[in-house]
């Protein structure tokens, strides 16, 4: 028998369905989350200093640790999500569930993930780096010097931006790869507790074979609702992020419940 999965459209009319009722706690769990995320954030930015190696070292290590320990949010927001698309009642304490089950395999889980994408990130982190440097010496040579500026701070930033546009390039290919490689891994942590996390990443993996392009365009086909949101100084967003977040549900229990060997 064919497998029949379904298409963008359905799964997005799915997610609406099923929304109905569950923006207010959808919409409550996100800003909670990005408070708790964007107040640790802003904290770190203010108190380290970005102007020197060992600071920009202790700047990335710090937001490396807490991108980890999100993971602990992701487990819980997929959590959430599935409870939506499977009819389930849900409140906004089911976004910290993620500390509940197996918190050890969501934070190995994003551990990894984070890994990948900080190493890709790395030549941009170093590039980065050198430009802030340059446009701060610049700064002082035009404080100082207002007549008549040297130009060699601004000829090396100037040199830095192809290779800054490339590094940018490598992370954003890195990131969106992962994204559909490993898209399925939290959703697998709770419908299979019992695999390590190394078993789930695997299956994710599996899981996408031959539906990679599927997520892609599901991905892709948000863009414009993105764009919305951000054209709206982010109050459309509140409702975008939510609608895709249970689109991607959505997507899970389609997958899984068409693969036989899940």
């Amino acid at each position: 028998m064919m497998k029949q999965f379904k298409s963008s459209a359905e799964l997005k009319a799915s997610a609406r369905e099923h929304l109905l009722g569950h923006y207010g706690t959808a919409i409550g769990a996100y800003v909670i989350l990005a408070l708790l995320l964007g107040t640790v954030s802003m904290a770190v930015t203010l108190l380290v200093d970005l102007q020197t190696v060992i600071g920009t070292v202790i700047y990335y290590a710090i937001m490396f640790l807490v991108s980890v320990l999100a993971g602990l949010f992701t487990s819980g927001s997929c959590y959430l999500y599935l409870k939506i698309i499977c009819g389930r009642p849900v409140s906004v304490g089911d976004m910290f569930y993620g500390f509940q089950l197996c918190p050890d395999k969501a934070i190995v889980i994003q551990a990894w993930i984070s890994l990948i994408t900080y190493l890709a990130n790395l030549p941009q982190i170093i590039l980065n780096y050198k430009i802030n440097v340059y446009t701060v010496s610049y700064q002082n040579d035009l404080l100082f010097s207002p007549v008549a500026p040297p130009q060699i701070q601004m000829d090396k930033i100037l040199d830095l931006m192809l290779p800054y546009s490339l590094s940018l390039i490598l992370s954003g290919v890195v990131s969106v790869m992962l994204a559909l490689f490993y898209a399925q891994a939290f959703y697998l942590l709770h419908d299979f507790p019992q695999y390590t996390a190394k078993e789930l990443l695997k299956k994710s993996r599996r899981l996408m074979v031959h539906h990679k392009g599927r997520l892609f365009y599901l991905y892709v086909s948000f863009i414009p609702l993105m764009l919305l949101g951000f054209l709206s100084f982010g109050l459309a967003l509140l409702w975008v992020l939510p609608y895709m977040a249970a689109t991607q549900a959505a997507f899970f229990l389609d997958l899984i419940q068409n693969n036989t060997e899940a």
